[in-house]
């Protein structure tokens, strides 16, 4: 006990201190830490949910991407074929005469051409329409559950405006 009191302890104050931080830390502990960690654990899930639809945003971005290849690759077939119908009909027609049969084909080639850039653009612009709408519901979706609205607003400003920059609407 003199030990004690040579270090200048008073038991009584210290036993008083050691209650009070015992009870500071119990309602630190209910009130303060618990909802604490509760926020954080709700912010963690909404992060998990914006990362899981952004991976569903890239596998629909991923998907209209093969089908834009798949379109593409369709009307390069159909122009084949249309070029291929058109030369078999300049055959047919130089049996008779050269020079008449000569400009038939010609036009039909520069028709086929023609139409063959006209359904490739066609094809282009509703797969650039369709990948800016995916890409801009995707971004509405993800950023739904993590930013705030002004920022969300911002944020689909920004994005909407490099969309029309580069001309995909």
């Amino acid at each position: 006990m003199e030990i004690i009191n040579n270090f200048g302890l008073d038991p009584l104050l210290l036993g008083a201190q050691i209650v009070n931080f015992l009870i500071i830390f119990f309602i630190l502990k209910r009130f303060a830490y618990k909802p604490v960690l509760d926020i954080l654990k709700k912010r963690e899930d909404s992060i998990k949910e914006g990362l899981r639809q952004a991976e569903e945003g890239k596998k629909i971005l991923d998907e209209a991407l093969e089908e834009e290849k798949k379109m593409l690759k369709d009307s390069q077939k159909r122009a084949e074929k249309i070029i291929t119908d058109a030369r078999n009909h300049a055959i047919e027609l130089a049996k008779g005469t050269e020079e008449n049969a000569k400009r038939q084909v010609e036009n039909m080639i520069t028709a086929a051409r023609e139409q063959i850039m006209q359904e490739a653009r066609e094809s282009e612009k509703g797969v650039a329409i369709k990948v800016s709408e995916l890409a801009v519901d995707f971004l509405q979706k993800s950023m739904q559950d993590v930013f705030g609205e002004k920022e969300q607003e911002e944020m689909m400003e920004v994005a909407i405006g490099k969309i029309k920059k580069i001309g995909l609407t």
